[in-house]
């Protein structure tokens, strides 16, 4: 492990997922802190308040002593280096993220050039997994248990029962 290198690992977690969550350990074993942060979502219509994506991410990533958990809105850029993080984290589930994911790495590499990006792949039983996928099957009432935490299962059968209720 790198001695004091700061790894920041960006998302909407809406909501955060267990491949998210297999990330997160595979980072701490490479980086002696990581950040997850939490983008306010300015840009996409979440499920989650950003208040309830931290209380989330916070609760999974809890056996972590090494990872904080912290929200930001904004160029990423600016709270990235304004911490002093020396590589971002991203996932990589299936070739059809790659092409996303290296334009953006591109993007990143272009607005700070001294942070690298580090792409991980979550493990094979959490390749599929994508918070779009979980939010959809959740709010059409089908089982969520092998994607994400109980923790967050609770939280997303409370959401869209809140919401078949409203409507």
């Amino acid at each position: 492990m790198a001695q004091n290198l700061l790894a920041v690992y960006p998302g909407t977690f809406d909501p955060i997922t267990l491949g998210h969550e297999d990330v997160v350990r595979r980072a701490t074993q490479l980086f002696e802190r990581v950040i997850v942060a939490v983008a306010a979502g300015h840009h996409k219509k979440t499920l989650f308040a950003l208040d309830e994506r931290i209380e989330m991410v916070r609760d999974a990533v809890k056996s972590y002593p090494r990872v904080q958990v912290e929200s930001f809105a904004g160029l990423l850029r600016d709270f990235v280096v304004a911490r002093g993080g020396k590589a971002m984290v991203r996932g990589l589930r299936a070739v059809t993220d790659f092409d996303y994911e290296f334009q953006l790495a591109g993007m990143n590499r272009s607005l700070m050039p001294q942070v690298e990006t580090v792409f991980l792949t979550p493990g094979d039983k959490y390749q599929f997994i994508s918070s779009t996928f979980v939010r959809e099957i959740a709010a059409l009432g089908g089982e969520v248990h092998k994607f994400v935490s109980p923790a967050v299962q609770e939280r997303l059968q409370a959401k869209v029962r809140s919401q078949a209720a409203q409507e």
